[in-house]
């Protein structure tokens, strides 16, 4: 059998060399992915725009519009807004691309959790926007209009209008990714359900003053962000409990598991070891050894790999072994995986 592929030989830097140039050449296509959506959407951007002011439009008095105080307003405007929808539009691909940069550096129990949060992450931003321009443009347009002072005709400018629904898409966004936040709090042990559920009046009280950071002076606004950070925070609790429920599970299980060593009683392994048999000590670290190595295997093969050289190199163990399994490391794992594997078979005197 021909033997596995050999890594590259560029030392140390190659493993951050390497991930520099996947790093530009996806910043690249993510920029290419805009530009072609922006260049694709520029011919109707006044079209975009005017979708855009509907919302105000519809509760601006009779004989009234919308106002240009500079003079590229007309056109900077529009082109400002046309950029903003092709990163919208785009998001889903951006993510893809940050998501391929990062994911082989995780393991496969950290894949599986990630990409559905990452699915889900896009689709709340979504929503969140869609709430915004459904439910709180109308609502806070038309209390504008209702305390316009009398004698005072409401004409908006269109680049103030645009900052500001550009900062209500945002905070309206960004507020819809509170399950995501709450599930990855939890995944990763910060908190738990019962203790983020104990400081429920302590997070109703920050919902509404992020509402009134983020949103304009008006009580509306504010309430409408507020009320859903609310219930967004308390369905990440409900899919919390959800996720650990598994995860409790497994737990018990492996608690419930009698340990063999306690009840195999006496042994020909025990005898020899009270002896002080050499043969007895290997096996005695290798039982020792078993359970770990199985949680290895489940996480990441070639990590498992790794982790039994080094122990049958500790225990000065099968040496034919210890090559068939870096081997196959060179063959199966990522550069800085390759390079350890290659370190050691030097060290072994293997070619």
């Amino acid at each position: 059998m021909s033997p596995p592929e050999q890594p590259d030989e560029l030392g140390a830097e190659q493993p951050f060399i390497a991930h520099l140039i996947e790093l530009r050449n996806r910043l690249i296509r993510m920029l290419v992915a805009i530009a072609l959506v922006f260049l694709a959407l520029f011919p109707f951007a006044n079209d975009i725009y005017t979708t855009m002011a509907a919302p105000i439009m519809a509760k601006l008095p009779d004989g009234a519009s919308m106002i240009a105080t500079q003079i590229a307003s007309p056109f900077l405007t529009p082109f400002k807004l046309t950029l903003m929808v092709a990163v919208f539009v785009t998001a889903p691909y951006l993510l893809y691309q940050l998501w391929a940069f990062v994911a082989p550096g995780l393991y496969r129990h950290e894949k599986r959790l990630a990409v559905p949060l990452l699915i889900s992450s896009i689709l709340l931003f979504y929503l969140g926007m869609a709430f915004a321009y459904y439910v709180v443009f109308p609502l806070v347009f038309a209390f504008f209009a209702a305390v316009t002072p009398q004698g005072v005709t409401q004409m908006p400018d269109i680049a103030f209008y645009l900052d500001f629904i550009l900062k209500l898409f945002f905070a309206f966004g960004v507020a819809f990714e509170i399950p995501i936040a709450t599930i990855l709090l939890v995944a990763i042990g910060v908190t738990t359900p019962e203790q983020l559920a104990q400081k429920r009046p302590y997070v109703i009280v920050g919902a509404f003053v992020v509402g009134m950071v983020l949103t304009p002076p008006d009580v509306i606004s504010q309430t409408l962000l507020a009320i859903p950070m609310w219930l967004l925070f308390e369905l990440g609790i409900v899919f919390s409990r959800v996720l650990l429920r598994p995860r409790a599970a497994a737990d018990d299980e492996e608690g419930d598991d009698p340990d063999p060593a306690d009840d195999a009683g006496p042994t020909p392994r025990a005898s020899a070891a009270s002896a002080g048999a050499p043969e007895a000590d290997t096996g005695l670290l290798e039982a020792e050894e078993a359970p770990r190595r199985r949680a290895a295997e489940a996480a990441d093969p070639v990590t498992a790999k790794l982790e039994r050289v080094k122990y049958l190199r500790d225990t000065d163990g099968d040496l034919e072994e210890v090559r068939r399994l870096l081997h196959e490391v060179l063959g199966e794992g990522r550069v800085d995986q390759r390079i350890v594997a290659q370190n050691i078979l030097e060290q072994l005197g293997t070619p």
